[in-house]
């Protein structure tokens, strides 16, 4: 799909081929790619009134500057047509390959038959713009090709998508697209309005829709409210003994009455509300009353009904955080539940028990710059690479995805201790122009061992990621090819020490970790055995002491290393070699300070 003038995209192309997931930054684009999408593709989207409106421009600029109107255009592909769509879009279609995700040269469907490279694919666009005439917006899907798109589009004698022929309601329903907002939980989504979810069910459902509505109407025609029995009686008697005074009512007994609805489709539509009981307690309220993950379940439960009803896999489902009100095993079930019942989904998410559902080759990293061109990267892993490294680490792979930047380090430990020093920071008030890893964006990696942390830096930086990597001396040198994967590192340190442990007890004064020694003291994880530090122990005593520590309780969360971070008060008592590398990290991330302006009085100066 390509986007011209689209919200906050001046420009941009996305291949979503297949399944995908669309990560990236907020605000970076991944609501306006789903938003594009059901402006072409959406059915019931152009119930909405307007169809688009100023906010829906870039920069909100939509207005005539120089006799041109700006427009919205976004530019649909589909390919892996149904045969009935193949069928019914015959006179549109064209060759497409997907070796270069570009159309093929133009052939004959007879020509071409049997051609294994090319596959038909169906062009669509959407049209917008502000019709100053009409003082209103306007917009519509059209099939792109055969192509008579007319060059002066934008003037305002010629008409919205002249020359091409509209995408209609029906084409679309045939398509199949199916969206799921993060806030598509208001009223009109689950009401009975038109193009509502229940309104589509109730389409799809019934063999009539229009007669079912009759029906409604005429039951509710014969409830009596206001009977004999009822308190209102009294009121509609005595409304019409005044009424009759000034206006005259027929005999019919039921002149003056109390109704349930207007007994309109249109009301109907608009009263009508789904009750649900959920457990605990057995009282149905309205949909509306319910709790906001249960709101989220009842709306991706209508929707994979309409999925159902259409009867095939070509459904194309975009979905925006699931994650948003759903326990971790929800949100994983949901994503396990739609990429085996629908043709294609595309998801946004920045759950990584959402990510981790997906392989690297179906993560699609978006991006902006300030200029409003959005580009997208499909996460390609090196050919070296083994996809089995990629498994074992799909959690932090999937955190990793969603960050700014990469920290590699060699192990728990080191990852652990990092966070650590970055909290000593953030609370020293010393410190004043540093910004913590979780605040700056930056996700620490444990790469498992030394000479595994140059192994991920083409990963990430192919993804468009500031990587930095930091390590032990191993105790055999580098390969000439782990060399050359360590120089994609944004900035790499090899460190002169044979072990965490090594570093820790050099760097740290010894009166901390002298602290630290007889606080863990206490600790029911205190190594057996292990004699009190003495009084009189020399600094080398105390550092081979803490040292043995370290390395017997070595940890997933950082083991004692982390603890002897923390007893450190501020930055001078840190490791240095650690804090010099964090520092440069925040310094690398920091925007680059503007240049001077050019003189204004015309001086050399």
């Amino acid at each position: 799909m390509t986007l011209h003038h689209f919200r906050g995209v001046l420009t941009g192309t996305v291949l979503l081929d297949g399944n995908a997931l669309l990560v990236g930054g907020n605000s970076v684009g991944k609501s306006t790619v789903c938003e594009a999408l059901e402006l072409v593709l959406g059915p019931e989207r152009m119930f909405r009134r307007p169809v688009i409106d100023e906010y829906d421009f870039y920069a909100a600029r939509y207005q005539e500057t120089d006799g041109v109107l700006p427009e919205v255009r976004i530019e649909v592909v589909l390919t892996d047509l149904t045969p009935e769509a193949t069928r019914r879009f015959r006179g549109h279609l064209r060759r497409w390959s997907a070796q270069q995700s570009d159309f093929a040269e133009p052939l004959t469907q007879e020509a071409s038959e049997g051609t294994e490279q090319d596959e038909w694919c169906l062009p669509l666009v959407f049209l917008g713009r502000f019709n100053p005439a009409e003082d209103d917006f306007e917009g519509g899907t059209f099939f792109a090709h055969p192509a008579q798109i007319v060059d002066d589009l934008t003037e305002l004698s010629v008409g919205l998508g002249a020359g091409l022929m509209p995408f209609t309601r029906d084409d679309k329903r045939l398509c199949g697209f199916l969206y799921l907002r993060p806030n598509r939980t208001g009223n009109r989504a689950l009401s009975f309005q038109r193009g509502s979810l229940l309104d589509t069910i109730v389409r799809l459902e019934s063999e009539s829709a229009g007669q079912l509505w009759e029906r409604a109407l005429r039951d509710l025609d014969e409830v009596v409210i206001a009977g004999d029995d009822s308190a209102f009686m009294k009121v509609r008697t005595e409304i019409r003994a005044r009424v009759e005074r000034f206006l005259s009512l027929t005999d019919d007994p039921g002149a003056v009455d109390v109704r349930v609805s207007e007994l309109t489709r249109e009301h109907l539509r608009e009263v009508l509300r789904l009750f649900l009981a959920t457990q605990p307690g057995a009282h149905g309220v309205p949909f509306n009353r319910l709790s906001t993950g249960s709101l989220n379940l009842l709306v991706f439960a209508l929707l994979t009904y309409i999925a159902e009803l259409k009867g095939d896999h070509s459904v194309i489902f975009a979905m925006e955080e699931p994650e948003i009100a759903l326990p971790p095993h929800a949100q994983r079930r949901l994503i396990d539940f739609v990429v085996s019942r629908m043709g294609q989904v595309i998801i946004t998410s920045h759950s990584p028990y959402v990510i981790e559902k997906f392989d690297p080759d179906q993560v699609v990293v978006l991006a902006r710059d300030n200029a409003g061109t959005l580009s997208s990267t499909n996460v390609v892993l090196p050919a070296d690479f083994k996809l089995k490294r990629y498994r074992d680490n799909r959690r932090q792979f999937a955190e990793a995805v969603l960050a700014r930047a990469v920290l590699v380090v060699e192990g728990a430990t080191e990852a652990a201790v990092f966070k650590a020093v970055a909290d000593v920071l953030d609370h020293d008030q010393a410190v004043t122009d540093y910004l913590h890893p979780d605040l700056a964006g930056v996700s620490i990696f444990d790469a498992g061992n030394d000479v595994s942390v140059p192994l991920f830096a083409p990963v990430f930086a192919d993804m468009g990621k500031p990587v930095f990597g930091i390590h032990d001396a191993p105790k055999t040198p580098l390969t000439p090819d782990q060399v050359a994967k360590a120089a994609r590192f944004t900035r790499y340190q090899e460190i002169p020490y044979t072990g965490i442990e090594k570093l820790l007890t050099t760097e740290v004064p010894v009166d901390i970790q002298k602290r630290f020694a007889a606080a863990v003291m206490t600790r029911p994880d205190y190594p057996a055995g292990t004699r009190p530090l003495a009084a009189t122990a020399t600094d080398e005593e105390v550092r081979a002491h803490v040292r043995k520590l370290l390395q017997d309780r070595k940890g997933d969360n950082g083991g004692y290393a982390a603890l002897l971070i923390a007893e450190c008060p501020s930055q001078a008592e840190l490791p240095t070699t650690l804090v010099t590398f964090l520092l440069a990290i925040d310094a690398d991330l920091r925007p680059a300070a503007p240049l001077p302006a050019d003189p204004v009085d015309g001086s050399d100066s």
